[in-house]
């Protein structure tokens, strides 16, 4: 899913300052790096989804996370925007869609 989503964003010339193969290296990263947005998998190993977005956000209040999910995942969907996710995207997703998302989130 990295990968594609990477390819996605360099299609729109998004640049892209770091990747996560889990949630625990996605939190150490967000740290260090402070990105604009972040797109995280609910489902990642180590640590999942919710609990690197609930790590970031105590770390960063302002921190944009937009959570990537797969059907039947409404539950987990619902608890990541309560834990401060700016939206969410069901897999699988259209790139025009993805790149929307993103820019709505940045406010451009």
């Amino acid at each position: 899913m990295r990968m594609s989503i990477r390819n996605m964003l360099q299609n729109y010339e998004i640049e892209i300052i770091g990747e996560a193969a889990n949630g625990a290296i996605g939190v150490e990263m967000y740290q260090k790096l402070r990105p604009d947005v972040v797109t995280m998998d609910i489902t990642m190993p180590e640590m999942n989804g919710i609990e690197a977005l609930k790590a970031i956000k105590a770390f960063d209040p302002q921190a944009k996370v937009i959570m990537v999910s797969a059907m039947g995942q409404e539950g987990m969907v619902k608890e990541a925007i309560i834990s401060g996710a700016k939206t969410f995207i069901v897999k699988p997703f259209k790139e025009e869609f993805f790149y929307q998302t993103i820019c709505k989130v940045l406010g451009i």
